[in-house]
């Protein structure tokens, strides 16, 4: 395993300038393989595809983007926490996309987010399009069986087609649902807004048994209670969180393929992000259509993807800190 910061260590130092040395998500030691997962607890891995979006393409690149506005690891100055401290995180590099060829660069997305699994450790996914969240999805309930899902998003995702074609970044969570992999029943979505999808997306949405609080929700209930409905929605057992940047309104993260204006803030989005993972049972996360149009952390976009992964961890770590303290 690479450790990013030797250099750094050798002159007594614990850190190293963002911009210098190995890019990794935080700074944290670097391998590809598998063997090296005994006893890490979280895995990132980057999913760099675009080649299913409807609108603005870029979001290939975000994965690098987010690695980039990543900052070094200290104690979360809200809750005392360092996930770093309480987690051993590793970045786990890129999953083998193959540019123009989705199918076979989702095969090699649930390939690696399965090595992941399979070690015991939780998937952390930087995309790329919201397409990714089908093949990480996959693997996570090949292993844990169908799983709840927690899905932060303008739009629902559940077109049985876009454009015609049936695999796209608007149709992972209608694919995951008909094939048993996520339990509708257990499915919240926070954030919809705007002008997509229609009634027939909805319908069905509601025949599911999914749940779904609009941005009209978020501003009238505001985001403590929902947070409140969709943890007692989900319940008790394994979820996934799946966050596309555009549920932010796009004053906040201009960066991102369709954007809508009217979204959620900053704070909001980074608090929920946390609660969700501090009180539910996650078992992977992603954070999906990052377009980048900056390096470090001068992308705005970039740069909140990357708080909200830090944010969820630190959520991870404080509830296994109460569960060893309670």
């Amino acid at each position: 395993m690479i450790d990013p910061l030797e250099r750094w260590r050798e002159l007594g130092l614990p850190d190293k300038p963002d911009y210098a040395g190995l890019l990794t998500f935080a700074g944290m030691p670097y391998t590809q393989d598998p063997a090296e997962l005994a006893g890490v607890d979280v895995a990132v891995v980057g999913a760099p595809t675009d080649d299913l979006v409807s609108d603005r393409p870029g979001t290939r690149f975000g994965p690098r983007a987010i690695r980039a506005a990543s900052c070094p690891p200290g104690p979360h100055l809200e809750t005392k926490v360092d996930a770093f401290e309480v987690l051993r995180v590793v970045d786990f590099g890129d999953a083998a996309v193959l540019p123009a060829d989705p199918e076979r660069t989702h095969e090699r997305i649930e390939h690696t987010v399965s090595q992941v699994v399979t070690a015991g450790a939780l998937p952390v996914v930087l995309g790329g399009d919201h397409s990714i969240t089908e093949p990480t999805v996959r693997a996570v309930a090949a292993a844990r069986g169908p799983v709840g899902l927690v899905h932060l998003d303008t739009h629902t995702d559940t077109g049985t087609e876009v454009f015609g074609v049936e695999l796209s970044h608007g149709t992972p969570m209608y694919r995951l649902v008909r094939d048993g992999h996520v339990d509708p029943r257990r499915y919240v979505q926070v954030g919809l807004r705007g002008y997509w999808p229609g009634e027939t997306e909805l319908s069905w949405q509601r025949g599911q048994g999914i749940t779904s609080f609009f941005m009209h929700d978020v501003r009238d209930l505001g985001i403590r209670e929902v947070v409140e409905r969709t943890v007692a929605a989900v319940g008790v057992g394994p979820v996934f969180l799946t966050v596309d940047v555009d549920v932010l309104d796009p004053s906040l993260a201009p960066g991102t393929g369709t954007p809508e204006p009217g979204g959620m803030t900053s704070v909001d989005l980074l608090w929920a992000c946390r609660e969700v993972a501090r009180r539910l049972e996650l078992t992977g996360l992603d954070v999906v259509e990052v377009l980048p149009a900056a390096v470090g952390s001068a992308d705005v976009t970039a740069l909140v993807a990357d708080r909200i992964v830090r944010e969820a961890l630190t959520g991870i770590a404080l509830r296994r800190t109460e569960s060893r303290a309670g």
